[in-house]
């Protein structure tokens, strides 16, 4: 088994040889503008998962992923002779979810924006349910003055006992 590391080599690899090879195997005009996100390969390099994103409309992303599925052997074929290693991964396409997460992450936000709007324009016109300074101070000087002698009085004292010899 390869280790994560060579692994994640062989992605990059992967990724970038995927990306530079799309428009020259795929010589159809009907290709949208794919961009590949992420390629994982498995720790004994036997099967790589390529995540990409359409740029479009529903249509554009069919078409793109039909073409990239009829075309997979001729793409797995270029990466095989351009990586230079015994086993060449199959290769599994993925349409990424990044550009409808992050839609709605963008909702999500507006939404927090326009809420956080609303209680600043409550918060506005508020009033205190009380004091605005619920806090006791000692305002006056004869209230902040601590009592100068500390020790306790001559009479509390313990007694002493005489009576032993």
């Amino acid at each position: 088994m390869a280790d994560a590391a060579r692994a994640r080599k062989v992605a990059d690899r992967i990724k970038t040889l995927i990306a530079a090879g799309l428009d020259p195997i795929i010589k159809d005009p009907d290709l949208g503008f794919v961009t590949i996100t992420d390629v994982r390969v498995t720790n004994d390099l036997q099967h790589a998962s390529v995540f990409y994103t359409v740029f479009g409309d529903e249509d554009q992303r069919a078409k793109t992923t039909y073409l990239l599925e009829a075309n997979r052997g001729k793409l797995r074929s270029h990466v095989g002779k351009q990586l230079g290693i015994r086993l060449t991964p199959s290769l599994e396409f993925i349409a990424d979810a990044i550009p409808e997460t992050a839609a709605h992450l963008e909702v999500l936000l507006q939404e927090a924006r326009e809420r956080d709007a609303e209680v600043a324009a409550a918060a506005a016109g508020a009033s205190y349910a009380g004091d605005t300074d619920p806090y006791r101070r000692d305002d006056e000087a004869g209230d902040a003055e601590a009592p100068a002698d500390t020790a306790a009085p001559a009479d509390t004292a313990a007694p002493a006992d005489t009576d032993r010899p």
